[in-house]
């Protein structure tokens, strides 16, 4: 077996420019199949980690249905949830640390002469917690704050940039939220881009109640955010609050519901969805080129069988048998293909860090998708070389011996 390696290895270094521009498709599949797939595991890793920066253990509901309207994904348009339904959730359903309502407004701030139009969150005070908020400086508003509609107000680390500066603590300055002065009692971590690709940090935090009098003049919540006590119970309590929202809303058996319930795992493959769909048409294209490597190869192949047709016969001639003809042939199709592999990997290691430098695109090079390039380059090597080395090894010893 050694002494056939060495032949093969012999006999592809007599024209190193031949077999590498034979190992070029390899390469170039290769290399695309782990950046793909290094491209495609970053980005869930990077939503998966964004996700998760949203809280812990977390359900979100939205009011609408999903598919109302045949619109997918235009749920939480319409307010329909009520303090009752708020509070029937804090009393009745079993396995949670924290809930909150959402009212989800935009409004134009200002501080001395600087401005700026950013999204406001009217929640409660638990809402810091279950979406794991930390203070940088000041503290949460408080129940007496709620119950008052208090003009008081937390800001993000964007907001409080845009509006004070870089590294300013802007906890008991004064900003005005339409006109209306509202008291900064709280400056929150920056957290960064969401798993939607939103900034978590450009917003204004403030009493649900005081964005309902003073902002939005909603009189309902368009959602809820819902923390369980832990990832087991998450389905338990997923499926308590559909029960009890569907009975509060007299949603009969078999009627459409007017909400959707969202955990994290949910939240993360709706995010997930394109890049999967970038995966495979990267895959696809990447299996294209390595196709188009195969096919160089068996047509590099034949080509030597044609230019050794002398060497075969005499083989043939001395004793050797067609299995052994067809064992060398096959080895030499098989090391360029393994041999175009392992460039291709080492390119691929190369381009997915590259590509992070350059482009700010997460990779992760993973072993599987390692262990399956260098799977399929050998594999090629085999279907590929296996004609070629078929042909040479029924060669008619007399015929090959007269061949010029």
């Amino acid at each position: 077996m050694i002494a056939v390696l060495r032949i093969a290895i012999r006999a592809l270094r007599r024209n190193i420019l031949r077999s590498f521009l034979t190992m070029l498709g390899i390469i170039v599949g290769i290399a695309a199949v782990i950046v793909g797939v290094s491209m495609g595991a970053g980005a869930k890793a990077e939503v998966d980690k964004r996700i998760a920066s949203m809280g812990q253990n977390l359900l979100v509901i939205f009011s609408g249905n999903m598919s109302r309207g045949g619109v997918r994904g235009g749920f939480g348009q319409v307010a329909n949830f009520t303090e009752g339904d708020y509070e029937a959730i804090q009393k009745e359903i079993s396995g949670i640390t924290g809930v909150s309502p959402e009212v989800r407004t935009s409004a134009q701030l200002a501080a001395g002469s600087a401005n700026t139009s950013v999204g406001v969150y009217g929640v409660s005070a638990e809402w810091v917690e279950i979406r794991s908020w930390v203070f940088k400086s000041g503290a949460n508003f408080t129940e007496a704050h709620i119950r008052e509609a208090a003009k008081v107000c937390i800001l993000g680390a964007t907001t409080a940039k845009t509006l004070f500066g870089e590294d300013v603590d802007p906890v008991g300055q004064i900003v005005r939220v339409k006109n209306a002065p509202y008291l900064v009692i709280g400056w929150l971590e920056p957290k960064g881009t969401g798993g939607f690709g939103q900034d978590q940090d450009d917003n204004l935090i403030i009493p649900y109640t005081s964005a309902m009098k003073r902002l939005s003049g909603d009189t309902k919540f368009r959602s809820f955010s819902v923390q369980a006590q832990s990832a087991e119970v998450i389905v338990d309590v997923q499926n308590q609050l559909a029960d009890l929202i569907r009975q509060r809303h007299q949603i009969g058996e078999g009627k459409e519901d007017d909400f959707s319930i969202r955990n994290q795992q949910e939240m993360s493959e709706f995010a997930n969805a394109s890049n999967r769909i970038m995966t495979v048409l990267i895959g696809f294209f990447a299996g294209i080129s390595l196709v188009v490597g195969g096919i160089g190869i068996m047509n590099i192949m034949l080509v030597s069988v044609t230019e050794r047709t002398r060497e075969i016969g005499i083989r043939l001639a001395v004793g050797a048998r067609g299995r052994d003809v067809l064992r060398q042939f096959l080895i030499e199709a098989i090391l360029l293909s393994i041999t175009g592999g392992a460039l291709g990997i080492g390119t691929g290691y190369w381009l997915a860090p590259l590509l992070t430098e350059l482009a700010g695109f997460p990779t992760l090079i993973s072993q599987s998708s390692v262990i399956m390039a260098f799977s399929v380059s050998a594999l090629i090597g085999i279907v590929f070389g296996f004609f070629p080395a078929l042909k040479a090894a029924r060669l008619d010893p007399i015929d090959a011996l007269r061949y010029e």
